[in-house]
């Protein structure tokens, strides 16, 4: 069952303020690595799967550090080219209650973001793959990013590979003279699954549930509202076999509800919803949903349902654990999944 997983993106360097100060007041930053494909590459890692991350690093130290720490949660990075001047960089600053949390970039001219097509050899990365992930995030950050991820996904459709996407739409990120609308269509459509958010649809397609507003959830999110959304976007991009949409419903900046729904066949299932009351970080939940469900449609390939709570399961896990990466294992997902919440001692 060792199927082999490729990512491609972008990881960088985050840099968050300790214990809830907010940048004005940090004098000290903590570090550590993250981005959305590498952290999806580091669940699969822990679950047993074969999983490779590609990007493109400079030739520095820091960057020599970044290859060790995915090294250290067994993530191949053999395909990482080398090229560009910098890694890019993001501060974070944790919310709590009614203060959201903020994010600033830094990330202009990164390595990635200078990268373009033809500099990864895809033929050769994706023998004996099975899969193909990638984020809205690459083609947000510049042109050549963008036909880079294009030429990816082509490829491996050539392969005959199974290719998903997280939408994940970052407004503050598409900056260099295209919008999401223009060059998200040409990717999604090469996809098999999609994965959005309760507002990456509306904003990347304009494909929204009838009265919802994301900033006035109260905590409660109707899943069933999804129907439609998930409904258009398959008649949108019929290659698409799955559509998957997460359901955060914001109570405060620690205390949110979480679930969510995956529609295929005509129809609509609904994973269990978690009332997570603490959260630790809430970075990297939604790639952590997306390293639970390709985990799940790997090893559970005839039951949807059990996919989806495994997601759901392992992303509510991930609110309990600092950093981007979800340092989980298989057994502690299940074990959640089987209704084990109570976090006795394990002796």
């Amino acid at each position: 069952m060792n199927q082999k997983v490729v990512t491609f993106g972008e990881i960088m360097l985050r840099l968050a303020t300790p214990d809830y100060l907010r940048f004005p007041q940090a004098r000290q930053y903590s570090a550590t690595f993250g981005g959305g494909e590498a952290n999806v590459a580091v669940s699969l890692a822990n679950y047993g799967i074969d999983a490779e991350f590609v990007t493109r690093l400079p030739a520095n130290d820091i960057a020599e550090a970044c290859i060790m720490e995915l090294r250290s949660h067994n993530v191949r990075v053999d395909r990482i080219v080398r090229g560009g001047d910098r890694l890019g960089i993001y501060f974070l600053e944790t919310g709590a209650v009614a203060r959201a949390s903020k994010v600033i970039y830094d990330r202009a001219n990164s390595s990635v973001a200078t990268v373009e097509k033809g500099m990864i050899n895809w033929k050769d990365i994706f023998e004996g793959a099975q899969w193909f992930h990638w984020t809205g995030i690459t083609p947000a950050l510049s042109q050549g990013a963008a036909d880079a991820c294009l030429e990816a996904v082509r490829a491996a459709r050539e392969a005959g590979i199974t290719v998903s996407c997280d939408l994940n739409y970052r407004k503050n990120l598409w900056k260099y003279g295209k919008t999401a609308a223009e060059v998200m269509p040409a990717l999604v459509e090469g996809c098999d699954i999609i994965l959005g958010n309760e507002e990456d649809c509306e904003k990347v397609f304009g494909i929204k549930p009838e009265g919802f507003d994301v900033t006035a959830t109260g905590g409660e999110v109707d899943a069933a509202g999804f129907e439609s959304v998930c409904t258009k976007m398959m008649r949108k991009f019929p290659r698409c076999t799955k559509m998957i949409v997460t359901l955060r419903g914001a109570i405060n900046a620690n205390h949110n509800t979480w679930g969510g729904v995956l529609y295929s066949g005509g129809t609509l299932k609904q994973s269990k919803r978690y009332d997570i009351t603490h959260i630790v970080d809430r970075v990297g939940g939604g790639d952590a949903f997306m390293g639970g469900l390709i985990y799940g449609l790997i090893t559970y390939p005839a039951d949807d349902r059990r996919a989806l709570d495994f997601a759901a399961a392992a992303s509510c896990l991930k609110h309990t654990i600092y950093g981007d990466f979800n340092l989980v294992t298989v057994a502690e997902v299940e074990n959640l999944m089987a209704g084990d919440g109570s976090g006795r001692v394990s002796r």
